[in-house]
């Protein structure tokens, strides 16, 4: 299906593929693992004719690529389902799954009634009904990937991309892709996994490559790897800190007083509407609120921090009520802000990486006339680039140039950069690799032992290690508490789907 065979690929100085050699064969789902950094993205950019290597060949069905200017050829030939979506969200399904292609024997005029007929003929094919006419821009995560793959497959595509499929997605979700996948393989198609949740990988992929720092260091069957065998090629040493358990946290010095209270929250949202919501975070705690994807936890968040406006309830930063839906008065109460998708909220792409670390300090550092003070904001930004590892070649250098982990490390940082009383996190790790990840929870750790409350929004059971307590939400509902790590998985799990109230 797809042959990268001894490929260099290089950006000035830096080396991002040296003599990788990979292939994805018919029938087979094949993962490609490494931290965020490791060259993942400029292989997928080769196989799919964004770019060419400096040596070495990639072949898709056993014949030389096409040149890249023939866009419609590469279609015919690979398909890439990325983490961020690339439909128009203005246009509807129909018209995204036809989108600059022609149908047979149409004219100079659209004939919409085909178009709706043949594209809900297709969505039926692979087992989704859906409705055609809806916008794209009203469809779930898992809806737009059940599009964007119908629409690949239907132009010829037999070598499809799946690139963290599965990192906004609910449980019952990932199962139905996975059996998905799975009939893609039993139909022929060759499918490249991309994901930085090694447990998908030993549930639906058949072989396994590592890259590290742009080199191909591990290749073999999924039943011939163990998992601590694959982290340590990912990271190159031993592999770090993993929670083999929701464990206990480790925190310093006392809580101190209530700095976030909700009461009596109710909120109407696409997202997750919720309905009587009452917490409060203390000082020098990371509360969690965890639930399945419209049970409400976002909602919570986003109302905290001014994003949506509650139908009724009060919002008290440091016992003060704030102005509901105003997100510029809320963060000049002192609440720091990670928002789920980086791309949307989390940073200005063409800035560059002082600039966005130093966002929310603009008034903080600004002199006589407004005038930004250069020397304090290069200090500033370079005391978040050291304490979160953030690789970057230079502080100019354009957010959107860095690797997925790396602009994650400075949405935190710019949350983190104006000491909030507040920190209000949602799935800060998600997208990111094992060793990113570490770097983010410990920031995020540290913020929490210097007197931060932290709300964390979370279904990733990792992000919960940092957490001295955590709230279930169900159906827009607080369903319980646990108060006392170490917390027993099978218990919350049950918590999170309904079937057990948590005390």
């Amino acid at each position: 299906m797809g042959e990268a065979d001894h490929v260099f690929k290089s950006f000035g100085e830096t080396r991002a593929l040296v003599d990788v050699s990979l292939d994805v064969r018919a029938a087979e789902c094949h993962a490609l693992v490494g931290r965020n950094g490791a060259g993942k993205s400029t292989l997928v950019s080769l196989f799919t004719g964004l770019g060419r290597p400096d040596r070495g060949a990639i072949q898709l069905a056993g014949e030389a690529t096409p040149s890249l200017a023939d866009r419609g050829a590469w279609l015919a030939r690979v398909a890439c389902v990325y983490q961020r979506s690339m439909m128009v969200p203005s246009l509807t399904v129909a018209e995204n799954v036809f989108l600059n292609r022609r149908m047979a024997g149409e004219g100079a005029l659209i004939n919409w009634r085909q178009l709706r007929s043949e594209a809900h003929a297709l969505m039926l094919e692979w087992g989704f009904d859906l409705d055609v006419d809806q916008e794209a821009a009203t469809l779930t995560v898992e809806q737009r990937q059940i599009v964007e793959i119908a629409r690949a497959l239907s132009i010829g595509a037999r070598f499809l991309i799946l690139d963290e499929p599965t990192a906004a997605l609910e449980k019952a979700a990932v199962d139905r892709l996975f059996e998905r996948v799975r009939r893609l393989r039993e139909g022929g198609v060759g499918v490249l996994y991309i994901s930085h949740h090694l447990e998908e990988i030993y549930e639906i992929c058949d072989r396994v490559s590592v890259l590290r720092d742009g080199e191909m260091v591990l290749s073999g069957p999924v039943s011939n790897i163990r998992q601590a065998e694959l982290v340590a090629a990912m990271v190159g040493t031993a592999p770090p800190r993993r929670a083999t358990e929701i464990e206990a946290v480790e925190t310093h010095g006392a809580l101190g007083e209530t700095r976030l209270q909700v009461r009596d929250l109710t909120v109407y949202s696409r997202s997750g509407s919720v309905a009587g919501v009452s917490l409060s975070v203390r000082s020098g705690e990371c509360a969690g609120l965890v639930g399945l994807r419209g049970s409400g936890s976002a909602t919570v968040a986003d109302a905290v921090v001014g994003l949506v406006r509650p139908r009724s309830g009060t919002i008290l930063i440091n016992g003060s009520a704030v102005e509901p839906g105003q997100v510029h008065s809320t963060l000049h109460r002192g609440v720091g802000y990670v928002p789920q998708d980086r791309h949307a909220r989390g940073f200005a792409p063409q800035l560059g990486v002082d600039e966005n670390l130093t966002l929310a300090l603009l008034d903080r550092l600004s002199r006589r006339l407004g005038i930004v003070s250069y020397r304090e904001r290069t200090a500033t930004a370079r005391r978040q680039i050291e304490q979160l590892q953030i690789v970057a070649r230079s502080l100019d250098q354009p957010v959107s140039s860095l690797s997925g982990g790396n602009q994650q490390k400075v949405v935190v940082g710019r949350a983190l950069a104006p000491d909030p009383n507040v920190l209000v996190a949602v799935n800060p790790t998600v997208g990111v690799d094992v060793a990113s990840k570490e770097a983010l929870l410990d920031a995020i750790g540290r913020a929490r032992d210097h007197g931060v409350a932290v709300l964390m929004v979370s279904d990733d059971f990792e992000d919960l290690r940092v957490c001295t307590r955590l709230l279930v939400m169900v159906r827009g509902r607080i369903a319980g508490e646990f108060k006392q790590p170490p917390w027993d998985r099978q218990r919350l799990i049950a918590a999170i789907e309904g079937f057990e109230v948590a005390v």
